[in-house]
Protein backbone atom coordinates (compact mmCIF):
# COMPACT_ATOMS: atom_id res chain seq x y z
CA UNK A 1 0.00 0.00 0.00
CA UNK A 2 2.66 2.95 0.87
CA UNK A 3 4.59 2.03 -2.47
CA UNK A 4 1.06 2.47 -4.46
CA UNK A 5 0.87 5.63 -2.56
CA UNK A 6 4.20 6.75 -3.55
CA UNK A 7 3.86 5.32 -6.56
CA UNK A 8 0.60 7.40 -7.34
CA UNK A 9 2.59 10.47 -5.65
CA UNK A 10 5.21 10.36 -8.73
CA UNK A 11 2.95 10.36 -11.31
CA UNK A 12 1.18 12.90 -10.18
CA UNK A 13 4.49 15.05 -9.43
CA UNK A 14 5.14 14.12 -12.83
CA UNK A 15 2.39 14.85 -15.37
CA UNK A 16 2.32 18.07 -12.90
CA UNK A 17 5.54 19.04 -14.28
CA UNK A 18 4.68 17.94 -17.72
CA UNK A 19 1.50 20.67 -17.67
CA UNK A 20 3.74 23.11 -16.51
CA UNK A 21 6.19 22.94 -19.10
CA UNK A 22 3.41 22.67 -21.67
CA UNK A 23 3.59 25.45 -24.71
CA UNK A 24 0.84 27.40 -23.41
CA UNK A 25 2.15 26.98 -19.88
CA UNK A 26 5.71 28.64 -21.01
CA UNK A 27 3.44 31.34 -22.84
CA UNK A 28 1.90 32.71 -20.21
CA UNK A 29 4.72 32.08 -17.68
CA UNK A 30 6.94 34.62 -19.93
CA UNK A 31 3.64 37.20 -21.17
CA UNK A 32 1.20 37.12 -18.26
CA UNK A 33 2.61 35.96 -14.78
CA UNK A 34 6.16 37.20 -14.54
CA UNK A 35 5.00 40.72 -15.59
CA UNK A 36 2.42 40.35 -12.97
CA UNK A 37 2.03 42.65 -10.03
CA UNK A 38 2.66 40.13 -7.31
CA UNK A 39 5.99 39.04 -9.39
CA UNK A 40 7.32 42.34 -9.87
CA UNK A 41 6.25 43.67 -6.00
CA UNK A 42 8.04 40.99 -4.01
CA UNK A 43 10.26 39.09 -6.27
CA UNK A 44 11.98 41.36 -8.86
CA UNK A 45 11.41 43.73 -11.77
CA UNK A 46 14.37 42.25 -14.02
CA UNK A 47 12.61 40.34 -16.57
CA UNK A 48 16.00 38.06 -17.38
CA UNK A 49 16.28 37.33 -13.23
CA UNK A 50 12.70 36.22 -12.90
CA UNK A 51 12.98 33.79 -15.87
CA UNK A 52 16.63 32.38 -14.54
CA UNK A 53 14.48 31.99 -10.98
CA UNK A 54 11.75 29.90 -13.07
CA UNK A 55 13.89 27.72 -15.23
CA UNK A 56 15.80 26.93 -11.60
CA UNK A 57 12.21 25.90 -10.19
CA UNK A 58 11.57 23.94 -13.05
CA UNK A 59 14.72 21.87 -12.61
CA UNK A 60 14.02 21.51 -9.10
CA UNK A 61 11.12 19.94 -9.52
CA UNK A 62 12.19 17.85 -12.21
CA UNK A 63 15.68 16.65 -9.63
CA UNK A 64 12.45 16.04 -6.67
CA UNK A 65 11.15 14.09 -9.85
CA UNK A 66 13.74 12.23 -10.79
CA UNK A 67 14.61 11.30 -7.13
CA UNK A 68 11.34 9.73 -6.44
CA UNK A 69 11.54 7.85 -10.09
CA UNK A 70 14.76 6.12 -8.65
CA UNK A 71 13.54 5.00 -5.40
CA UNK A 72 10.65 3.33 -7.13
CA UNK A 73 13.27 1.63 -9.77
CA UNK A 74 15.42 0.60 -6.90
CA UNK A 75 12.32 -1.47 -5.43
CA UNK A 76 11.44 -2.84 -8.59
CA UNK A 77 12.42 -7.18 -8.62
CA UNK A 78 14.38 -6.12 -12.22
CA UNK A 79 18.21 -4.81 -11.75
CA UNK A 80 17.83 -2.85 -14.90
CA UNK A 81 16.09 0.10 -13.07
CA UNK A 82 18.32 0.04 -10.49
CA UNK A 83 20.76 3.20 -10.12
CA UNK A 84 18.49 5.19 -12.45
CA UNK A 85 20.03 8.16 -11.38
CA UNK A 86 23.50 7.16 -13.02
CA UNK A 87 21.29 6.65 -16.13
CA UNK A 88 19.44 9.79 -16.45
CA UNK A 89 23.04 12.09 -15.62
CA UNK A 90 24.62 10.38 -18.50
CA UNK A 91 21.58 10.95 -21.09
CA UNK A 92 21.76 14.53 -20.16
CA UNK A 93 24.64 15.32 -20.96
CA UNK A 94 24.80 13.58 -24.33
CA UNK A 95 21.25 13.03 -25.47
CA UNK A 96 20.97 10.66 -27.58
CA UNK A 97 18.52 10.12 -31.04
CA UNK A 98 16.08 8.39 -29.42
CA UNK A 99 14.79 10.50 -26.53
CA UNK A 100 11.22 10.32 -26.53
CA UNK A 101 9.15 13.82 -27.82
CA UNK A 102 6.51 15.57 -26.19
CA UNK A 103 4.15 13.80 -27.63
CA UNK A 104 5.20 10.36 -26.88
CA UNK A 105 5.52 11.67 -23.27
CA UNK A 106 1.88 12.43 -23.10
CA UNK A 107 0.76 9.37 -24.67
CA UNK A 108 2.83 7.83 -21.83
CA UNK A 109 1.54 10.05 -19.06
CA UNK A 110 -1.98 9.67 -19.89
CA UNK A 111 -2.77 5.71 -19.21
CA UNK A 112 -1.05 6.24 -15.83
CA UNK A 113 -3.01 9.22 -14.86
CA UNK A 114 -6.10 6.92 -15.57
CA UNK A 115 -4.48 4.51 -13.25
CA UNK A 116 -4.09 6.94 -10.77
CA UNK A 117 -7.66 8.37 -11.07
CA UNK A 118 -8.68 4.83 -10.50
CA UNK A 119 -6.69 4.43 -7.48
CA UNK A 120 -7.73 7.59 -5.92
CA UNK A 121 -11.30 5.84 -6.20
CA UNK A 122 -10.17 2.90 -5.06
CA UNK A 123 -9.20 3.54 -1.37
CA UNK A 124 -12.50 5.06 -0.19
CA UNK A 125 -14.05 2.01 -1.45
CA UNK A 126 -12.10 -0.60 0.13
CA UNK A 127 -12.60 1.33 3.89
CA UNK A 128 -16.16 0.72 2.58
CA UNK A 129 -15.86 -2.53 1.93
CA UNK A 130 -14.14 -3.41 5.45
CA UNK A 131 -16.69 -1.41 7.17
CA UNK A 132 -19.64 -3.55 5.63
CA UNK A 133 -17.79 -6.70 5.91
CA UNK A 134 -17.50 -5.66 10.01
CA UNK A 135 -21.53 -4.91 9.60
CA UNK A 136 -22.30 -8.42 8.11
CA UNK A 137 -20.48 -10.32 10.52
CA UNK A 138 -21.68 -8.37 13.51
CA UNK A 139 -25.30 -8.69 12.50
CA UNK A 140 -24.36 -12.70 11.94
CA UNK A 141 -23.33 -12.99 15.44
CA UNK A 142 -26.04 -10.76 17.26
CA UNK A 143 -28.75 -12.40 19.63
CA UNK A 144 -32.09 -10.26 18.53
CA UNK A 145 -35.30 -10.62 19.16
CA UNK A 146 -37.25 -11.38 15.88
CA UNK A 147 -37.45 -14.45 14.48
CA UNK A 148 -35.55 -15.70 12.48
CA UNK A 149 -37.27 -14.57 9.05
CA UNK A 150 -36.27 -11.14 9.95
CA UNK A 151 -33.12 -11.83 10.76
CA UNK A 152 -32.56 -13.49 7.34
CA UNK A 153 -33.78 -11.04 5.28
CA UNK A 154 -31.88 -8.60 6.83
CA UNK A 155 -28.57 -10.36 6.47
CA UNK A 156 -29.48 -10.89 3.05
CA UNK A 157 -30.03 -7.89 2.46
CA UNK A 158 -26.18 -6.97 3.88
CA UNK A 159 -24.53 -9.76 2.19
CA UNK A 160 -26.22 -8.72 -1.36
CA UNK A 161 -24.57 -5.03 -0.68
CA UNK A 162 -21.23 -6.54 0.50
CA UNK A 163 -21.34 -8.53 -3.03
CA UNK A 164 -22.17 -5.80 -5.12
CA UNK A 165 -19.38 -2.99 -3.00
CA UNK A 166 -16.64 -6.26 -3.19
CA UNK A 167 -17.16 -6.57 -7.72
CA UNK A 168 -16.87 -2.55 -7.60
CA UNK A 169 -13.12 -2.89 -5.66
CA UNK A 170 -12.57 -5.79 -8.20
CA UNK A 171 -12.96 -3.95 -10.98
CA UNK A 172 -11.47 -0.61 -9.61
CA UNK A 173 -8.72 -2.67 -8.78
CA UNK A 174 -7.33 -3.96 -12.79
CA UNK A 175 -8.00 -0.20 -13.58
CA UNK A 176 -5.75 0.78 -10.49
CA UNK A 177 -2.06 0.99 -10.03
CA UNK A 178 -3.39 -2.03 -7.36
CA UNK A 179 -2.98 -4.21 -10.54
CA UNK A 180 -0.15 -2.71 -12.43
CA UNK A 181 3.58 -4.35 -12.13
CA UNK A 182 5.66 -1.67 -10.99
CA UNK A 183 8.67 -2.13 -13.48
CA UNK A 184 5.56 -1.36 -16.52
CA UNK A 185 5.10 1.98 -14.43
CA UNK A 186 8.56 2.50 -13.45
CA UNK A 187 9.92 2.56 -17.44
CA UNK A 188 7.34 4.69 -19.15
CA UNK A 189 8.60 7.12 -15.99
CA UNK A 190 11.66 7.24 -17.33
CA UNK A 191 10.53 7.42 -21.09
CA UNK A 192 8.96 10.73 -19.49
CA UNK A 193 11.96 12.19 -17.54
CA UNK A 194 14.14 11.78 -20.63
CA UNK A 195 11.95 14.17 -22.31
CA UNK A 196 11.39 16.27 -19.49
CA UNK A 197 15.07 17.09 -19.42
CA UNK A 198 15.36 18.43 -22.97
CA UNK A 199 11.87 20.42 -22.71
CA UNK A 200 13.05 22.57 -19.87
CA UNK A 201 16.66 23.63 -21.78
CA UNK A 202 14.06 24.36 -24.86
CA UNK A 203 11.45 26.39 -22.93
CA UNK A 204 13.80 29.02 -21.03
CA UNK A 205 17.69 29.19 -23.01
CA UNK A 206 19.89 30.05 -21.90
CA UNK A 207 17.83 31.04 -18.86
CA UNK A 208 18.06 27.36 -17.85
CA UNK A 209 22.40 28.24 -18.48
CA UNK A 210 22.62 30.30 -15.93
CA UNK A 211 20.49 29.01 -12.99
CA UNK A 212 23.47 28.47 -11.12
CA UNK A 213 24.10 32.59 -11.00
CA UNK A 214 20.25 32.75 -10.71
CA UNK A 215 19.54 30.77 -7.41
CA UNK A 216 22.62 32.20 -5.36
CA UNK A 217 21.69 35.69 -5.90
CA UNK A 218 19.96 37.25 -2.83
CA UNK A 219 19.08 34.00 -2.00
CA UNK A 220 18.98 34.36 2.12
CA UNK A 221 16.04 37.28 2.13
CA UNK A 222 13.52 34.92 0.50
CA UNK A 223 10.68 33.94 2.32
CA UNK A 224 11.20 30.45 1.14
CA UNK A 225 14.91 29.97 2.29
CA UNK A 226 14.06 31.83 5.38
CA UNK A 227 11.47 29.17 6.50
CA UNK A 228 8.71 32.22 6.56
CA UNK A 229 6.71 31.33 3.27
CA UNK A 230 3.81 29.35 4.88
CA UNK A 231 3.58 31.38 8.05
CA UNK A 232 3.14 34.74 5.73
CA UNK A 233 0.89 32.92 3.50
CA UNK A 234 -1.47 31.75 6.18
CA UNK A 235 -1.49 35.36 7.85
CA UNK A 236 -2.52 36.73 4.28
CA UNK A 237 -5.14 34.34 4.00
CA UNK A 238 -6.26 35.24 7.27
CA UNK A 239 -6.44 39.03 6.17
CA UNK A 240 -8.32 37.82 3.60
CA UNK A 241 -10.88 36.27 5.80
CA UNK A 242 -11.59 38.48 7.63
CA UNK A 243 -11.83 41.45 4.75
CA UNK A 244 -14.27 39.14 3.12
CA UNK A 245 -16.55 38.72 6.25
CA UNK A 246 -15.65 42.09 7.67
CA UNK A 247 -19.40 42.14 8.71
CA UNK A 248 -18.88 39.25 10.92
CA UNK A 249 -15.59 39.45 12.80
CA UNK A 250 -15.35 38.27 16.25
CA UNK A 251 -12.79 39.56 18.39
CA UNK A 252 -10.78 36.30 18.30
CA UNK A 253 -10.31 35.95 14.98
CA UNK A 254 -7.91 39.43 15.13
CA UNK A 255 -6.62 38.03 18.27
CA UNK A 256 -5.43 35.05 16.50
CA UNK A 257 -4.33 37.04 13.83
CA UNK A 258 -2.30 39.52 15.82
CA UNK A 259 -0.89 36.48 18.09
CA UNK A 260 0.58 34.66 14.80
CA UNK A 261 2.62 38.28 13.48
CA UNK A 262 5.67 37.50 13.53
CA UNK A 263 7.62 40.25 16.23
CA UNK A 264 9.35 42.49 13.69
CA UNK A 265 5.78 43.01 11.56
CA UNK A 266 4.11 43.25 15.12
CA UNK A 267 6.50 45.88 16.29
CA UNK A 268 6.24 47.93 13.33
CA UNK A 269 2.09 47.29 13.02
CA UNK A 270 2.63 49.12 16.56
CA UNK A 271 3.94 51.69 15.83
CA UNK A 272 2.31 52.87 12.98
CA UNK A 273 -1.19 52.17 14.81
CA UNK A 274 0.41 54.43 17.83
CA UNK A 275 2.16 57.13 15.04
CA UNK A 276 -0.43 57.92 12.32
CA UNK A 277 -3.59 59.58 12.54
CA UNK A 278 -5.01 60.52 9.58
CA UNK A 279 -7.48 64.06 9.12
CA UNK A 280 -10.44 61.99 7.33
CA UNK A 281 -11.42 58.49 7.75
CA UNK A 282 -12.41 56.61 4.77
CA UNK A 283 -15.81 54.61 4.36
CA UNK A 284 -15.79 51.14 4.85
CA UNK A 285 -16.01 50.62 1.22
CA UNK A 286 -12.94 53.06 0.66
CA UNK A 287 -11.25 50.62 3.17
CA UNK A 288 -12.12 47.52 1.59
CA UNK A 289 -11.51 48.19 -1.75
CA UNK A 290 -8.07 49.59 -0.71
CA UNK A 291 -7.51 46.12 0.86
CA UNK A 292 -9.08 44.22 -1.96
CA UNK A 293 -6.67 45.60 -4.75
CA UNK A 294 -3.72 44.29 -2.68
CA UNK A 295 -5.29 41.35 -1.95
CA UNK A 296 -6.18 40.26 -5.22
CA UNK A 297 -2.46 39.49 -6.40
CA UNK A 298 -1.18 38.70 -2.81
CA UNK A 299 -3.32 36.27 -1.55
CA UNK A 300 -3.73 33.69 -4.74
CA UNK A 301 0.28 33.45 -3.73
CA UNK A 302 -0.60 32.98 -0.37
CA UNK A 303 -3.37 30.36 -1.45
CA UNK A 304 -0.60 28.48 -3.83
CA UNK A 305 1.62 28.61 -0.91
CA UNK A 306 -0.18 26.63 1.21
CA UNK A 307 -1.66 24.28 -1.28
CA UNK A 308 1.60 23.19 -2.63
CA UNK A 309 2.83 22.52 0.99
CA UNK A 310 0.35 20.62 2.58
CA UNK A 311 -1.99 19.40 -0.65
CA UNK A 312 0.50 17.33 -2.68
CA UNK A 313 1.56 14.17 -0.73
CA UNK A 314 -2.62 13.47 0.26
CA UNK A 315 -4.42 10.51 -1.21
CA UNK A 316 -7.27 12.12 -2.00
CA UNK A 317 -5.54 15.04 -3.85
CA UNK A 318 -4.46 12.83 -6.91
CA UNK A 319 -7.43 13.42 -8.18
CA UNK A 320 -7.55 17.35 -7.73
CA UNK A 321 -4.62 17.22 -11.15
CA UNK A 322 -6.40 18.28 -14.26
CA UNK A 323 -4.32 17.74 -17.37
CA UNK A 324 -6.92 19.73 -19.40
CA UNK A 325 -6.61 22.68 -16.82
CA UNK A 326 -5.87 26.18 -18.30
CA UNK A 327 -2.98 27.36 -17.60
CA UNK A 328 -3.99 29.92 -14.66
CA UNK A 329 -1.02 28.14 -12.29
CA UNK A 330 -3.58 27.15 -10.27
CA UNK A 331 -2.77 23.11 -10.20
CA UNK A 332 1.54 23.93 -10.97
CA UNK A 333 2.96 25.01 -7.72
CA UNK A 334 6.12 25.78 -8.78
CA UNK A 335 8.07 27.93 -6.32
CA UNK A 336 7.65 30.80 -8.63
CA UNK A 337 4.00 30.80 -8.64
CA UNK A 338 4.31 31.03 -4.53
CA UNK A 339 5.78 33.60 -1.76
CA UNK A 340 8.67 31.21 -1.94
CA UNK A 341 10.98 33.26 -3.51
CA UNK A 342 9.13 36.94 -2.40
CA UNK A 343 11.76 38.90 -0.80
CA UNK A 344 10.69 39.81 2.75
CA UNK A 345 11.80 43.25 2.88
CA UNK A 346 9.37 43.72 0.10
CA UNK A 347 6.16 41.58 1.59
CA UNK A 348 6.87 43.18 5.02
CA UNK A 349 5.37 46.54 4.14
CA UNK A 350 2.07 45.33 2.00
CA UNK A 351 1.41 43.16 5.23
CA UNK A 352 1.96 45.76 7.29
CA UNK A 353 -0.45 47.85 5.32
CA UNK A 354 -2.90 45.73 5.18
CA UNK A 355 -3.05 45.36 8.60
CA UNK A 356 -3.12 49.03 9.50
CA UNK A 357 -6.28 49.35 7.31
CA UNK A 358 -7.77 45.77 8.38
CA UNK A 359 -7.49 48.01 12.07
CA UNK A 360 -9.61 50.77 10.43
CA UNK A 361 -12.26 48.43 9.24
CA UNK A 362 -12.76 46.60 12.11
CA UNK A 363 -12.60 49.28 13.92
CA UNK A 364 -15.39 51.05 11.95
CA UNK A 365 -17.41 47.81 11.79
CA UNK A 366 -17.32 47.82 15.62
CA UNK A 367 -18.07 51.08 15.99
CA UNK A 368 -21.32 50.55 13.62
CA UNK A 369 -22.75 47.42 14.94
CA UNK A 370 -22.92 49.27 18.76
CA UNK A 371 -24.57 51.70 17.32
CA UNK A 372 -21.74 54.96 17.32
CA UNK A 373 -21.82 57.08 14.72
CA UNK A 374 -19.04 58.81 15.85
CA UNK A 375 -15.46 58.50 14.98
CA UNK A 376 -13.26 56.50 17.62
CA UNK A 377 -9.98 57.05 18.63
CA UNK A 378 -7.48 53.98 19.34
CA UNK A 379 -4.80 53.94 22.52
CA UNK A 380 -2.66 50.87 21.15
CA UNK A 381 -0.53 49.19 24.14
CA UNK A 382 2.36 46.97 23.77
CA UNK A 383 2.14 44.07 26.53
CA UNK A 384 5.66 42.90 28.31
CA UNK A 385 5.11 39.18 25.46
CA UNK A 386 4.71 41.90 22.47
CA UNK A 387 1.50 41.73 21.93
CA UNK A 388 -0.92 44.27 20.69
CA UNK A 389 -4.00 45.24 22.21
CA UNK A 390 -6.19 47.44 20.66
CA UNK A 391 -8.94 49.62 23.07
CA UNK A 392 -11.78 51.96 21.65
CA UNK A 393 -12.48 54.99 23.21
CA UNK A 394 -15.29 57.35 22.38
CA UNK A 395 -14.06 60.50 20.00
CA UNK A 396 -12.23 63.01 21.36
CA UNK A 397 -12.70 66.88 20.01
CA UNK A 398 -11.42 68.06 16.88
CA UNK A 399 -11.42 64.62 15.17
CA UNK A 400 -11.33 66.38 11.67
CA UNK A 401 -7.83 67.61 12.65
CA UNK A 402 -6.31 64.46 13.07
CA UNK A 403 -2.63 64.89 11.21
CA UNK A 404 0.09 61.95 10.60
CA UNK A 405 2.85 61.74 12.99
CA UNK A 406 6.01 60.85 12.65
CA UNK A 407 9.59 62.00 12.64
CA UNK A 408 12.79 63.12 11.10
CA UNK A 409 11.53 63.37 7.03
CA UNK A 410 15.34 63.41 6.37
CA UNK A 411 15.93 59.80 7.16
CA UNK A 412 12.62 58.73 4.68
CA UNK A 413 13.96 60.73 2.07
CA UNK A 414 18.08 60.28 2.00
CA UNK A 415 18.17 56.78 2.32
CA UNK A 416 17.04 55.38 -0.64
CA UNK A 417 14.38 56.60 -3.53
CA UNK A 418 13.23 52.52 -4.49
CA UNK A 419 9.71 52.35 -3.79
CA UNK A 420 9.85 48.68 -2.76
CA UNK A 421 13.21 48.90 -0.56
CA UNK A 422 13.59 47.31 3.25
CA UNK A 423 12.01 49.04 6.35
CA UNK A 424 14.33 51.94 7.82
CA UNK A 425 14.70 52.02 11.10
CA UNK A 426 13.52 55.79 12.41
CA UNK A 427 14.17 57.88 15.62
CA UNK A 428 10.62 57.69 17.32
CA UNK A 429 10.04 59.79 20.29
CA UNK A 430 8.22 59.55 23.32
CA UNK A 431 6.35 56.88 24.65
CA UNK A 432 6.73 54.08 21.57
CA UNK A 433 10.48 54.00 22.15
CA UNK A 434 11.62 50.71 22.15
CA UNK A 435 14.22 49.45 23.94
CA UNK A 436 17.00 50.07 21.56
CA UNK A 437 16.01 53.80 21.14
CA UNK A 438 15.17 53.04 17.35
CA UNK A 439 11.34 52.28 15.88
CA UNK A 440 10.56 49.16 14.50
CA UNK A 441 10.70 48.86 10.71
CA UNK A 442 8.42 51.14 8.48
CA UNK A 443 8.77 51.89 5.24
CA UNK A 444 8.15 55.11 2.75
CA UNK A 445 5.64 53.04 0.27
CA UNK A 446 2.98 53.47 3.42
CA UNK A 447 3.84 56.95 3.60
CA UNK A 448 3.24 57.49 0.52
CA UNK A 449 0.02 55.18 0.15
CA UNK A 450 -1.43 56.76 3.38
CA UNK A 451 -0.13 60.41 1.89
CA UNK A 452 -1.90 59.75 -1.70
CA UNK A 453 -4.90 58.41 -0.66
CA UNK A 454 -5.95 60.28 2.38
CA UNK A 455 -5.09 63.74 0.70
CA UNK A 456 -2.38 64.52 2.88
CA UNK A 457 0.07 66.73 1.63
CA UNK A 458 3.41 64.66 2.18
CA UNK A 459 5.85 67.47 2.19
CA UNK A 460 3.71 68.91 4.44
CA UNK A 461 2.76 66.52 7.02
CA UNK A 462 6.97 65.68 7.57
CA UNK A 463 7.42 69.38 8.03
CA UNK A 464 4.75 69.39 10.74
CA UNK A 465 6.71 65.57 12.08
CA UNK A 466 10.15 67.62 12.03
CA UNK A 467 8.36 70.53 14.11
CA UNK A 468 9.40 73.20 10.85
CA UNK A 469 6.15 75.72 11.27
CA UNK A 470 4.36 76.27 8.16
CA UNK A 471 5.40 78.80 6.06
Amino acid sequence: MPRINRSANTITKGANLMQSLSEQNIIYLKDEFLPSEGVQCLVSTDMDELLRIAAADHREELRSFKEEVVWLGNQCKDPQFYNLDRYFVKMESTPQRGTPSRKDAWVAMLPLMNLVQSTSELYPNLLGLDRLQQDYEHKQQEHISLDEKDKNQRLSILRSELRSRLRHVRSLKKKSLWSRALKEVVEKLVDIILCLQMEVSKAFGSADCERAAGDSAGNGSKLGSSGLALHYASIITQIDTIVAHSGSVTPTMTNELYQSLPPDIKSAVSFWLRQVQIQEEPAIPIIKDKMEKTLSWLAPLAANTIKAHYGFAKLGEWANMRLNQRPTGKGNFIRINTLYHADKEKTDPYIVDLLFWLHQLVRKRRAMNNGVTCSLDLTVSSLSDGEITLSSHSSRRDVNKRKLMRSTSETLISETGNPYSCYYHLPCAGSCDPPTNTSPGVSVPILKTLSMDLGIDMMTALDAIDGIPAP
